[in-house]
């Protein structure tokens, strides 16, 4: 374990030690002092959707570096990025029709909110700048995507005087309703929301209803949709974008973690024609850019990616066995008295943690359950995420399990076994400290 006294880095959290990765193979990962850990979350951030060293994603940005890896996109274009642009749009999401690039998830969201704001400056409608978004909600680290969560303890703190007053709301239509009124429906820009939760709420989705509530007001009142897709795009839930499962487009989607895979740090954002029409017949620009955006090394990287994705049939693998990894999550966690519901599409999978004495409230806040079960996994050589929501009273604590595309049959059974072992030592854990 490297600990904040034995390293010159600044870790996120100072009080923790951190297990040394070496290398990874498959859905392994392999430490310094011989340990062996499974992967059940593609690289502990939902990213690593093709495993651990593919080796024809590291060949294609290899072969890439050795002709030009980097030059600035206000400048040039080049091919890579052309190609990737455009096989985004034929294979992942043909309802869209432009895509910028960008380097992370927050970059990528940043630019959503900045290009819905463009669009309707560039329409005539100046005074459009609000967003309304879930408030149990995960968006980014930068302050305007922090500013589009409603999560003021466990997010915010300490920068709430640095970040736009945007509105909240739980995903309901009567909320939604109310904060147009009270807003003014013409001071709103955008919709801003992940369609299928993932580090704010894993695996969950409000019903149809609601979606097809919201294109109705769209329609009405005339702000645009943005999808966070970070997490859910790139074949996550079983079809390369989650809006796709839902009665539901977006006008703006972001997408980042799948893309690059953990092999190029690569995020997009798309958009439908009628936004890139508005920019077209007004200013003329969109003036952003981050230093890596659309850099040859990085989009050459991803187009291997969804080569991968495509000729090995890793979406439909998902989609076809995600439903009983479900069910097999849900079985193995039955009767452990701490696991309320669980849930999941795809290879996306989630798990709330509740009070056992009554079975429905939040865990207490200071038995910090959700990080001591991350702890405890690791002890039983297995890596999961968790959401540690409690203080901003949305929801509770929760886990989630989000393994690489390519896990064996073999490996998801074990993930699930060891996921079970871990919640029954916890749920013990649990009950003696209440």
């Amino acid at each position: 374990m490297i600990t904040a006294d034995r390293t010159s880095t600044f870790p996120r959290f100072l009080d923790l030690g951190y297990p040394s990765i070496e290398r990874g193979e498959g859905v392994w990962l392999y430490t310094d002092s011989g340990g062996k850990i499974l992967d059940a979350c593609s690289g502990g951030a939902m990213v690593s959707n093709l495993g651990h060293v593919a080796h024809a994603v590291v060949d294609a940005g290899a072969r890439q570096a050795e002709e030009i890896a980097y030059m600035y996109m206000d400048h040039f274009t080049n091919q890579p990025q052309e190609d990737l642009a455009a096989r985004l749009l034929e294979v992942a999401a043909p309802e869209m029709a432009r895509v910028r690039f960008a380097s992370s998830g927050s970059e990528a969201n940043e630019t959503a909110l900045r290009l819905a704001r463009q669009y309707h400056v560039d329409r005539g409608e100046a005074d459009r700048w609000q967003v309304i978004s879930f408030a149990q909600a995960y968006h980014g680290s930068t302050m305007a995507t922090l500013a589009l969560s409603g999560r003021a303890h466990t997010l915010q703190a300490p920068y709430g005087p640095y970040l736009s007053r945007h509105l909240h709301i739980s995903p309901s239509l009567r909320e939604l309703d109310e904060q147009l009124e009270q807003a003014d429906p013409g001071t709103i820009a955008a919709f801003f929301c992940e369609p299928v939760g993932a580090a704010a709420r894993p695996a969950y989705s409000p019903p149809d209803e609601f979606w097809r509530g919201l294109a109705e007001r769209r329609e009405k009142h005339g702000f645009v949709v943005c999808f966070d897709e970070v997490v859910t795009g790139m074949g996550r839930l079983g079809t390369w974008f989650a809006y796709q499962q839902l009665p539901i487009e977006p006008d703006i989607v972001t997408v980042g973690k799948g893309l690059g895979a953990g092999y190029a740090a690569i995020s997009a954002v798309l958009c439908k024609q009628h936004v890139y029409d508005a920019i077209a017949a007004g200013s003329r620009s969109f003036d952003l850019g981050h230093t890596w955006d659309g850099a040859p090394l990085s989009c050459a990287t991803a187009l291997a990616v969804i080569d991968a994705l495509v000729d090995e049939r890793m979406v439909e693998r998902v989609r076809d066995r995600g439903p009983r990894l479900l069910e097999q999550l849900k079985q193995a966690l039955a009767g452990i008295s701490i696991v309320g519901e669980v849930r999941g599409r795809g290879f996306l999978l989630g798990f709330d943690l509740l009070d056992p004495r009554d079975g429905s409230s939040f865990l207490p806040a200071h038995l910090d359950v959700a990080h001591r079960t991350e702890d405890v996994a690791l002890d039983h050589g297995l890596l999961i995420g968790s959401t540690q929501s409690t203080p901003d009273g949305y929801a509770g604590d929760q886990i989630l399990l989000a393994p690489p595309f390519v896990s064996s049959d073999a490996e998801l059974d074990e993930m699930v076994s060891r996921t079970a072992a871990v919640m029954r030592e916890v749920d013990a854990w649990v009950s003696k400290s209440l």
